[in-house]
């Protein structure tokens, strides 16, 4: 037996349990770049109107340092650019999906139970690998495809989705890299994250400064700006797959190697030793629950106010950036509602982030199922804590914990915006109020990931992320696909108001409070009646 015997087996069995979750992100992702080159062609359909685009967006530091530098005023380098941020996305799902099928399958002890029939000791590692960059590499044709079937040069396609599909390959591997490290599946996504947002934060304080600025050598530094330094469609640099396949291959050696030093179920980096007697402090579910949540909603709540900042700062040039462009201050105008062009922009910015507050909701209601997974939430409810009050507490961040990253994401927003001409006073108010606007949208997708918990709690993953997938596909898609109103109501984003500078009506908040309260009260019951399940 080699070390990586049973490698094909375990291939087969990670694509049977992603046989849902693999093809929806896979068409999500390669859907976009096509929706971004039609709306740019429709927006700005003459060669003076993407040359006016190109100057205003290299104008503007705040929108390459959001989206990264645009090196050519054509259709192909404008969808890339405006597509670029997908290399964040990609790396983020490739990363999380290899650390799924590696060290969660250790904390769930599966690992070992795999282990001891004729699987090499390599062959989870390379098994998840290899699903994930033979996933980001059909990713990566579907998106070339596309391009080439709209009529965009096919070399520029290529390099466009070979360079997506890469950012995925270089987080996989930093992915498998910090499932070697750590001793449990939180940690590892931990320095998965914090990787990419500092790749993502390297990348952006270089690109602030333009591509011959000088801090433009940060770029350079992150795996994220080599993704973006490729060019499609702008005289390919096809030199840079060099660097992303040499950073694959060397961090993939790493956690190869580490690997083969490490027990199952250990880390490469001590596990820090904790009190020999727990505090009083933790006598209750809730002050757990908060040893648990902590870590993650410090995470959330700064980068929520870092985007706040970055968005902010942006929205200052919004009118910049449409002159010229009747088509796009309609598109802004009509995603985020009546008031000024930069408060359309505000309103529009928020109700995407929102989206990624529901992320997050999800992934503190979720906790409930790790905690049940990984066999800790029987020891616990065989205490005096009930069922509902462990149950609360969990629930306690996912409904808490956005609320305060959406807090700072509208406070760093409307102090970084400015003033609109009412005062700051009043710019912060407005911004404010449609950052907490986003709430009750927010808590039912919480709801939504509790009640599949409670009632399905072997699919309760995948129903929660594919809820948010639909709804991240009707608010980034359905206006530009105009799809009908029903279709749009289906996602509760779709019914918030649009502030700033839009009318405030209680109204539909008031119903989809009550929705999320529904939910609530679905999944205490169904938590109450069923058994726990100690097995994934």
């Amino acid at each position: 037996m080699t070390a990586l015997t049973g490698t094909a087996k375990l291939m087969r069995l990670i694509l049977r349990r992603d046989r849902i979750l693999l093809p929806i992100w896979i068409l999500l992702f390669a859907l976009l770049p096509a929706v971004y080159a039609s709306a740019t062609d429709s927006l700005y359909p003459t060669a003076a109107g993407l040359q006016e685009y190109y100057d205003s967006i290299v104008s503007n530091p705040s929108l390459q340092s959001t989206l990264g530098p645009v090196f050519a005023p054509t259709l192909g380098s404008l969808t890339a650019w405006r597509a670029g941020i997908l290399s964040v996305f990609i790396g983020l799902v490739s990363a999380l999906t290899v650390i799924r099928h590696t060290r969660t399958e250790e904390d769930a002890g599966r690992r070992e139970l795999i282990g001891s029939t004729v699987v090499g000791r390599h062959a989870p590692l390379a098994a998840a690998l290899i699903v994930v960059f033979l996933a980001d590499l059909v990713l990566g044709v579907l998106i070339t495809l596309s391009m080439i079937g709209y009529g965009l040069p096919a070399a520029g396609s290529v390099a466009f989705g070979l360079s997506l599909a890469a950012g995925g390959w270089m987080f996989a591997a930093i992915g498998g890299l910090a499932a070697q490290l750590t001793q449990g599946a939180g940690a590892a996504r931990g320095l998965a994250l914090g990787a990419l947002g500092g790749a993502f934060l390297l990348r952006a304080a270089g690109d602030a400064s333009g591509t011959d600025g000088g801090m433009s050598f940060l770029s350079w530094l992150s795996p994220i700006g080599w993704v973006q330094r490729v060019q499609p469609y702008a005289g390919e640099q096809w030199w840079v797959f060099g660097l992303i396949l040499g950073l694959f291959v060397v961090v993939t050696a790493l956690a190869w190697r580490l690997q083969s030093r490490r027990d199952v179920g250990a880390g490469i980096l001590p596990a820090r030793l904790g009190p020999a007697t727990a505090s009083p402090r933790l006598a209750s579910p809730y002050a757990l629950a908060w040893r648990l949540h902590r870590g993650l909603l410090l995470g959330w709540v700064v980068g929520f106010a870092v985007i706040g900042v970055v968005t902010g700062g942006a929205s200052r040039s919004v009118d910049d950036l449409v002159e010229g462009s009747p088509q796009l201050r309609d598109l802004i105008e009509r995603l985020g509602g009546a008031g000024t062009l930069q408060d359309a922009y505000l309103a529009t910015s928020l109700g995407m982030v929102a989206l990624a507050a529901g992320a997050y909701a999800i992934q503190a209601a979720l906790r409930l199922r790790a905690e049940e997974a990984g066999m800790r939430a029987e020891p616990v409810l065989a205490t005096a804590t009930g069922r509902l009050s462990w149950l609360a507490s969990h629930l306690m961040f996912a409904v808490l914990g956005p609320a305060l990253a959406l807090v700072a994401l509208g406070l760093t927003m409307a102090l970084t915006a400015g003033s609109a001409g009412d005062g700051l006073g009043h710019q912060v108010g407005q911004v404010l109020a449609g950052a907490v606007a986003q709430l009750p949208a927010v808590w039912v997708m919480a709801e939504v990931a509790a009640v599949a918990f409670g009632l399905l709690p072997r699919a309760a993953v995948p129903i929660a992320w594919t809820a948010l997938g639909v709804c991240i596909f009707i608010t980034f898609l359905g206006p530009l696909l105009e799809l009908s109103q029903r279709v749009l109501d289906i996602s509760p984003f779709s019914h918030i108001p649009k502030l700033p500078g839009g009318d405030f009506v209680a109204v539909p908040l008031v119903w989809l409070l009550a929705v999320a309260v529904v939910l609530g009260a679905i999944a205490a019951t169904g938590f109450r009646r069923r058994d726990i399940l100690s097995s994934g």
